[in-house]
């Protein structure tokens, strides 16, 4: 590309084996064919025009509407001999209509990393647009200014609604959450139809990632050449200049480019990676055909290839390196343990093997040890569950966490499970560096909302516009609707908020989340990029957020279903207050933050996690419902905590540690009766507990606190035997 220069435009156009070059050939001809596929399964293709996997940025998906606007047909991407237009498909020239790469001159600072340590994070996960889409947005810094923490949120310009720029000016609202990192849904060049606030119907999420080094261009407020690169590293300036950190999630499991047109191995639409090589960036079976079985989305890529496994590690470097990000999420991260070539096409049991100690993912952990950034695997794929099974190094999200945490808080009585996840998963993550490297969540972007998990049996998905229809989601939610009670719904939305923040590991959770944002049940939104999806910040401060307006521009148009109910915050959202409160306590507290599990014995230099039964005397026992959680983080330099955890029914009498030498204060209770106070209290406003028994409303946590001189112990009595799992022994 020598003498081109900043704002250029190119592409490419290949021959090959099947395809030898012929100098007759020109754009739309058909001179030179012999194949559509060679014998390793390329498809070489002149008339078909390529962008480079490598660009900086690229002018526009091949899902653009602007492309039919002005004449094209998406049917041009096609190779094979179909019809098209009287001509053979092969021969449609996508010259005019092909995505180009665009030469991308930038020095713009993407600031000072922090380079917190991964034990200290607090992660929550955020899709670009839907952050500041809604009308809410531009009256943000109006909204939540006023309340102590986040004097420094600003409105949000209409103009910048979406973008990154608009991104960039939540980090004060971040902060003042008692949140580190935010993780992005996928920001590298995807082929969607939903540009701006447009309802485009497919890929909303940005699942489908076209070009690994470029940011998407729709998300951008400045779309002039080396505008997206510009305004995004300026995002990521903002956080890093608050102190705080960017995590991206990224697909490399599979691409935008699709797979065989209606199975047929000669027909496919490749505008990239698969026109230049698809012999070494896609698995295929014997007769060509490409394979998804893991992906469940057309294509899989093959990490049997060094082509592929360096397209990996150059992207993670150039994000580090140039972007300034912080941590990657990986999405169906198995994939890239996965060695196709070393098998049979057809023997699907060895092409289904995971190798922990892939070279890829070796490469990962080096590089992210090197550059100090983080790396997250989504542990499971629709080929295998390999929750706790990567390599040193790795983070995984911990799907097991969320299934007991979410069965427990709904009465499914399994102590074992429960208490080993509270505990950090030592089991599964021992071997991996810490609790740390447990990403513990309830909720993400692919399943309820946190407050649709306490208010719906089942999802309801096949809804109307704006908040369906969508297809997919699991139907194994382990949610329940409480009853339709909705004081029940709110209090067991803290229960699990408390318990998140409380846990072993590293809290993760959905934006939204913290004011009680619903999406009517639906659980798969993938595709929906439209005014009930996107966060309604007027709820933050509603005291009913559910009865406020959809579209407060068109505010009889749509409804949510009032699952909050009305709240007794008299002018203010309670769950809010809450949220930041509890999240401010893991925030400040060095015992909540280890990157080391404790033993049993407290007061020794760790942070222990000591469960017993309501009255001390006994661990708990398997089918155990309540039960009592001790922290000794006073020797670390942080609080000990007794949680009172009662998920039954009924009331239930705890009995309360001993406190010599000071008194344990009440700062945290779940239950409806103390929603006016939002339910939780500052120590030195907080009610001392000096009764030994405390008595938990039915699907309630208590937090009590000690506050006075060192407490020998916790105030635990001595036990002997075992816990009631192995993950709460001595380490």
């Amino acid at each position: 590309m020598e003498g081109l220069g900043h704002g250029a435009l190119y592409a490419f156009r290949c021959w090959g084996r099947n395809w030898p070059y012929d100098p007759a050939w020109t754009p739309g001809s058909g001179v030179g064919f012999l194949a559509d596929i060679d014998e390793d399964g390329n498809r070489f293709n002149p008339n078909k025009v390529l962008f480079d996997p490598y660009a900086r940025e690229v002018t526009h998906a091949p899902m653009d509407p602007v492309i039919e606007d002005i004449g094209g047909d998406s049917g041009c991407w096609g190779t094979g001999g179909d019809d098209f237009h009287g001509r053979p498909r092969r021969e449609a020239d996508t010259g005019p209509w092909a995505p180009k790469g665009v030469v991308v001159v930038d020095d713009t600072s993407s600031g000072q990393r922090p380079r917190l340590p991964a034990h200290k994070a607090a992660v929550y996960e955020a899709h670009v647009k839907n952050l500041t889409l809604h009308p809410s947005a531009a009256q943000l810094g109006d909204l939540l200014g006023g309340l102590p923490g986040f004097e420094e949120v600003v409105d949000i310009p209409d103009r910048l609604r979406g973008t990154y720029r608009a991104a960039a000016l939540l980090a004060p609202y971040l902060k003042g959450l008692g949140f580190t990192t935010l993780e992005l849904l996928p920001v590298q060049q995807t082929d969607s139809d939903d540009l701006g606030d447009t309802q485009g119907g497919s890929n909303h999420w940005g699942y489908m990632t076209m070009a690994y080094f470029a940011p998407n261009r729709d998300y951008s407020a400045d779309k002039s050449p080396g505008g997206p690169t510009r305004e995004f590293k300026e995002m990521v300036r903002a956080f890093h200049d608050a102190g705080l950190e960017i995590y991206l999630d990224v697909v490399f499991n599979h691409t935008a480019e699709g797979g065989c047109w209606h199975g047929d191995p000669q027909t496919t639409g490749f505008t990239s990676l698969g026109g230049f090589a698809a012999g070494e960036y896609y698995v295929m079976t014997g007769d060509h055909v490409l394979v998804d079985g893991a992906t469940g989305t057309s294509n899989q890529v093959d990490f049997s290839s060094p082509a592929a496994c360096d397209l990996v590690t150059d992207a993670l470097a150039y994000w580090t390196d140039v972007m300034g990000v912080d941590g990657f999420r990986f999405d169906l991260a198995p994939v890239l343990g996965r060695t196709p070539l070393q098998w049979r096409p057809d023997d699907w049991a060895d092409q289904k093997r995971f190798f922990p100690q892939h070279p890829l993912l070796e490469a990962i952990a080096t590089l992210a040890e090197a550059r100090q950034v983080e790396v997250i695997a989504e542990a499971w794929d629709l080929w295998g569950y390999e929750v706790g099974n990567f390599p040193p190094g790795w983070a995984e999200w911990n799907g097991r966490y969320r299934d007991a945490i979410r069965r427990y808080a709904k009465g499914d009585g399994d102590a074992a499970t429960f208490t080993a996840m509270l505990n950090g998963d030592y089991h599964h993550f021992a071997d991996q560096g810490g609790p740390q490297r447990s990403i513990n969540f309830v909720t993400a972007h692919d399943g309820f909302t946190m407050m649709d998990l306490v208010s719906y049996n089942a999802k309801r998905n096949d809804q109307p516009f704006p908040f369906g229809p969508s297809d997919g989601g699991t139907d194994t939610n382990d949610s329940w609707d409480s009853g339709g009670d909705h004081a029940l719904r709110r209090a067991r939305w803290r229960n699990f908020w408390v318990l998140l923040f409380f846990s072993r590991g590293v809290p993760m959770v959905v934006s939204g989340d913290e004011y009680g944002r619903t999406q009517n049940g639906n659980n798969n939104p993938w595709a929906l990029n439209t005014v009930g999806i996107w966060n309604n910040w007027a709820q933050a401060v509603s005291e009913a957020p559910t009865l406020l307006p959809v579209d407060p521009r068109h505010p009889e148009a749509y409804h949510y279903h009032d699952v909050v109910g009305r709240t007794a915050g008299e002018g203010s959202n309670p769950l809010f207050t809450f949220a930041a409160a509890v999240a401010r306590i893991r925030r400040d507290d060095p015992g909540l933050r280890q990157r080391a599990w404790g033993d049993l014995t407290v007061d020794n230099g760790d942070v222990s996690y000591v469960f017993r039964r309501t009255d001390l005397q006994d661990w708990p026992a398997p089918a155990d419902r309540a039960l009592t959680l001790g922290i000794d983080g006073s020797s670390v330099g942080g609080n000990d905590y007794t949680l009172l955890v009662n998920m039954t029914d009924h009331r239930q009498e705890f009995r309360v540690p001993e406190a010599d030498g000071g008194a344990w204060k009440r700062i945290i209770d779940t239950a409806p009766w103390a929603e006016s106070s939002a339910n939780h209290w500052s120590p030195d406003r907080a009610t001392a507990i000096d009764a030994g028994t405390y008595v938990a409303d039915p699907w309630s946590v208590v937090v009590l606190q000690f506050v006075g001189a060192h407490l020998a112990g916790i105030g635990l009595p001595a036990l002997g035997g075992d816990p009631v799992d192995d993950d709460t022994r001595e380490r």
